[in-house]
């Protein structure tokens, strides 16, 4: 088998678009700092602007919009800063979230990793007002929350939703119902170190000073802003095939013995974790990487350890199974050659 890198990790971090290379290229021409007053900081101030107005036009946003340095510090200021205090969050939420609300009670998920809505409409009606935070798409496998019904619970409780974008932003309409949105530029084929926290009204959040109408301190990114606006703005029709590709995937999976997690539930197109019985995740990652292909247990933030995936055992999964699990994610150039590359590999590997 070929040695040649196969990239098939893009839930991690996706490559930066040619279109952003360039435009950033371009930008760093623009390297006054845009809070300065004199003409050359005006002028970054207003390509700074500029960058805003296309970010929120591309994500359809027209509510408030906080540059940050991505979905991390994002989540961070959204939990940590509210004007309500963070009563809930989904228990197969990313890490970022689990940390940034350690206290919050973690609202159960269903054996399909959609919320328990039992659960949810018990603790609301008991716990009302607050903020609740569920992702639109999980990390991990890639299921869709149905967001517009969740939040139709957390209001008719008073409460206010926070949704960790970070994996759908571009790729699905924002969910209508967040009051709070967090996205990363670095998911959808922008620049690393570049972000948003979206917001329906501001006063949901405590100001801190600084840049950002002072919800923000720090020298804005202005190279980054434009390249996360330019990257929002290219086709995203490849989520088509991308959706066939992991039919095709998950099938062969099936057909192998191995087991697609979350098989029935809406997912994103490009997410998709497997199990293998039988092989460790570890052992696994070790031979794929050993011929070139990249795919991670689990999510990035959390594949250099060995514990089980928290959302696998929220979903039920006992912890041995939970370790034989990959996730395997498709970007723009993901073809079905590479899948079959993949396939080739796993049916080599599989006990």
């Amino acid at each position: 088998m070929t040695n040649c890198p196969l990239y098939l990790d893009h839930a991690a971090t996706t490559p930066v678009l040619p279109a952003v290379r360039e435009a950033m290229n371009d930008a760093m021409e623009r390297w006054a700092n845009p809070s300065s007053p004199h003409a050359a900081g005006r002028s970054a101030g207003r390509a700074l602007e500029e960058a805003r107005a296309r970010i929120a036009k591309a994500l359809d946003w027209d509510g408030e919009l906080i540059l940050t340095s991505g979905a991390s510090e994002s989540i961070s200021i959204a939990l940590q800063r509210a004007s309500v205090p963070a009563h809930a969050v989904g228990a197969t939420e990313h890490d970022a979230v689990l940390r940034a609300a350690p206290d919050a009670f973690r609202l159960p998920v269903e054996p399909d990793g959609v919320i328990a809505f039992e659960d949810l409409s018990e603790f609301a009606a008991h716990s009302p007002g607050g903020l609740f935070a569920v992702q639109q798409v999980n990390n991990e496998t890639g299921v869709i929350q149905p967001l517009d019904d969740i939040a139709q619970i957390v209001r008719l409780n008073e409460g206010k939703l926070f949704a960790d974008c970070s994996q759908s932003a571009g790729k699905l309409p924002l969910p209508t119902a967040a009051d709070v949105i967090a996205i990363s530029a670095h998911k959808f084929g922008g620049p690393p170190g570049i972000g948003a926290l979206l917001l329906r009204d501001l006063s949901l959040l405590r100001p801190s000073g600084g840049q950002e109408q002072g919800y923000r301190a720090g020298t804005q990114n202005v190279p980054g802003a434009i390249g996360m606006a330019v990257a929002l703005e290219q086709d995203f029709g490849w989520l088509a095939r991308a959706a066939k590709l992991r039919a095709m995937l998950d099938d062969e999976i099936v057909a192998a013995g191995g087991e697609v997690v979350a098989h029935s539930t809406p997912r994103l197109p490009m997410i998709a974790s497997y199990r293998m019985p039988g092989k460790s995740a570890q052992a696994q990652l070790v031979r794929f990487d050993m011929a070139g292909i990249a795919v991670s247990a689990g999510s990035a933030c959390s594949s250099g350890t060995i514990k089980p995936s928290h959302v696998l055992t929220s979903m039920g999964w006992s912890a041995e199974a939970a370790g034989e699990v990959v996730r395997v994610s498709f970007g723009p150039q993901t073809s079905e050659t590479d899948i079959d590359r993949f396939l080739t590999l796993w049916k080599q590997m599989t006990p």
